[in-house]
């Protein structure tokens, strides 16, 4: 049975508020849904090739105040990104991006006409922690280049790829953020301690991020790794120096998610370590 919603308001020829019993209040964000529609039309939920829907009240009043600063066509045109995106990664999109990516690419259009440089100090590790996520930002930035004419720096690439992040996994762009900051530190202390110079092309370089977020992600999961209590002995007699640096890596995980992390965690953070001295 088809779901028919009630305008309340038409916000623009794309961007309706309806309602029926199931959505109480909803912003319906479709090409052309409130083109020649008033309030009272009745508008079917799928009446668009595919209509989104933002219904949490905090998400819809922010996307609501964001409109009248924001181009009628550059609206749509985001839509159709947000089409482009769900489809590239096989996924329902969380909808928080809607308000997120269209306020980010409307101000980077912005930005990028006013010729405001900026970099992105993360722009590796997203590439290398994200791949997916950073191909289709790649093509989402050549799609606003090609039909806005303004030239994105690289950095925005990373950024966006950030929003598809977590729009596909829900988590929220402060968690993602807190945990690359938390990278960066510990990857800072790392070269300090050991007295090197990593090279971020560097296969070892790129496996040790890879699994300092994955480490980071189950301890603020909860997620236990295991024991293995004659590896870690072993480790810890061949390779002190490695040993004691991923524990005082893993006590500053804990600081920092205020989470306890699991033990075991510290032999292979020990491996990787004693990887980038060459030396295993």
């Amino acid at each position: 049975m088809k779901q028919i919603l009630t305008i309340q308001k038409v916000l623009n020829n794309n961007v309706v508020i309806a309602s029926n019993d199931t959505y109480k209040e909803a912003v319906l964000i479709g090409n052309g849904l409130g083109f020649n529609r008033k309030k009272g039309d009745s508008v079917p939920f799928d009446a668009a090739d595919k209509t989104f829907l933002l219904q949490d009240e905090k998400e819809m009043e922010q996307y609501v105040n964001l409109l009248p600063y924001i181009e009628e066509k550059l609206i749509a045109f985001i839509h159709e990104l947000l089409l482009f995106i769900e489809e590239k990664m096989g996924k329902e999109l969380n909808e928080h991006i809607h308000v997120a990516l269209t306020d980010h690419i409307a101000f980077a259009i912005n930005r990028a006409k006013k010729e405001i440089q900026f970099s992105n100090p993360f722009l590796f590790e997203i590439e290398s922690l994200y791949p997916k996520e950073y191909l289709v930002a790649k093509e989402v930035v050549q799609k606003v280049e090609e039909r806005t004419g303004v030239s994105f720096p690289e950095g925005e690439i990373g950024f966006i790829a950030l929003h598809v992040h977590s729009a596909v996994t829900d988590k929220s762009l402060r968690d993602i953020n807190r945990y690359h900051s938390l990278i960066s530190k510990m990857v800072g202390i790392i070269q300090d301690s050991l007295d090197i110079q990593l090279k971020k092309e560097n296969i070892d370089y790129h496996r040790l991020i890879q699994h300092l977020h994955r480490a980071i992600d189950r301890a603020d999961k909860g997620d236990p790794l295991g024991d293995e209590n004659k590896l870690a002995a072993m480790l810890k007699s061949e390779y002190p120096v490695c040993y004691n640096l991923a524990w005082k890596l893993i006590k500053i995980m804990q600081n920092q998610l205020n989470k306890p992390v699991d033990e075991a965690e510290v032999m292979y953070l020990t491996i990787h370590l004693q990887r980038l001295t060459h030396k295993f």
